[in-house]
């Protein structure tokens, strides 16, 4: 009868791990089509998938689409394309990666995490249970889709001079690196 358990409790736990693996390369599957389709982001080239977290799809009407890895980028590209009408705008749900409608996801704007190409983050989330747990460990507001593209065109100027100042210390470092090397 002991011999029986071990044996039963080994098969549970085996077959607990193939579903968990299974479930897991679901999800990686899942979200990796349009990872794999656009490895980086149109306007600033992120690697969108080390920003799952974050990133966004639009489909236009004429059947082009736009990836980008945040809500900044889509918010330049919308702004950039004012003629063409988005069929769909996808976002990742943070806590899942797995995209979904942004205009039905529950947006925190602000809180303590570092925003994607932004000093005032914007997350999207699938359920509003979960946005209320972000918010509650790292601050921040509930939003809506308009409220969050609306506050990502007021950070614009703010984001866009922030990024360029970033761009200009990696590429100081970067030549300065370059130059000392050169000396030796």
């Amino acid at each position: 009868m002991r011999q029986f358990r071990k044996l039963f409790c080994l098969a549970l736990s085996l077959t607990m791990t193939i579903v968990v693996f299974t479930a897991g390369v679901g999800a990686a599957s899942s979200h990796g089509k349009d990872v794999s389709a656009h490895k980086s982001c149109r306007y600033c080239g992120m690697d969108r998938e080390k920003f799952a977290h974050s990133r966004m799809l639009i489909e236009f009407e004429d059947g082009t689409t736009v990836a980008t890895c945040s809500l900044h980028c889509v918010a330049v590209d919308l702004a950039n394309n004012i003629d063409k009408a988005p069929k769909s705008i996808m976002v990742a749900d943070y806590s899942t990666r797995q995209l979904i409608d942004a205009e039905k996801a529950y947006w925190v704007i602000g809180g303590s995490k570092q925003g994607v190409m932004t000093r005032n983050a914007k997350w999207a989330f699938a359920a509003k249970d979960a946005a209320e747990a972000f918010i509650k460990e790292n601050g921040g507001r509930q939003a809506s889709f308009d409220e969050a593209i609306k506050s990502a065109y007021e950070d614009m100027y703010s984001d866009t001079k922030m990024i360029r100042d970033k761009r200009k210390q990696m590429k100081m470092k970067r030549d300065g690196h370059a130059k000392g090397s050169d000396m030796k």
